[in-house]
């Protein structure tokens, strides 16, 4: 059930990454076209782009969390056998859930701190930029305490016990 959930709402954060992109790829280039080729711009284009930019990296964190995305190393954890990765796996679980919660408490105090604070062009109150913090923490609990449970509960098999991606460069 939580799977699906989380399914779910990473797919529409999928669709929401698209348009994000697509909005900042407007603002940008046409700013640019309008500069060089009319000698006039948008004045919100470079702050609204940032702040999209500051979304689309929170949400994509979200995303990439769910799709065990982020790089890695199993340097030291690959070596180890099912107990020791297994041992291993919940440590990282339970500090990343640590995180997550210094990420929520945060952006959230951040949030209430820059409520009535506006930004320079755009004149909207500046917790929309922190709210991205409470936002991620908020959706990547699940994914984290789903994790969590999946290993305590005996879900998890011994070949997900890594939970990272190789880098491209990578010789293997």
């Amino acid at each position: 059930m939580l799977k699906k959930v989380i399914d779910h709402y990473c797919q529409w954060i999928s669709y929401l990454l698209a348009l994000i992109m697509v909005v900042m790829v407007v603002l940008v280039f046409g700013n640019v076209f309008m500069r060089y080729a009319l000698n006039s711009g948008f004045t919100i284009s470079e702050e609204l782009s940032r702040w999209l930019f500051v979304w689309m990296t929170f949400l994509g964190a979200v995303v990439a969390l769910r799709d065990n995305g982020h790089l890695g190393t199993d340097m030291l954890v690959g070596r180890l056998g099912p107990k020791g990765k297994r041992i291993c796996m919940g440590l990282s679980l339970v500090l990343m859930l640590f995180c997550d919660w210094l990420i929520f408490k945060g952006s959230y105090d951040q949030a209430k701190i820059n409520l009535d604070s506006t930004s320079a062009v755009m004149e909207v109150s500046m917790a929309w930029v922190y709210a991205a913090g409470v936002v991620f923490a908020v959706l990547a609990a699940p994914i984290l305490l789903g994790d969590l449970w999946r290993l305590l509960s005996g879900q998890m098999r011994d070949d997900q016990l890594i939970m990272m991606q190789e880098s491209e460069e990578s010789p293997h």
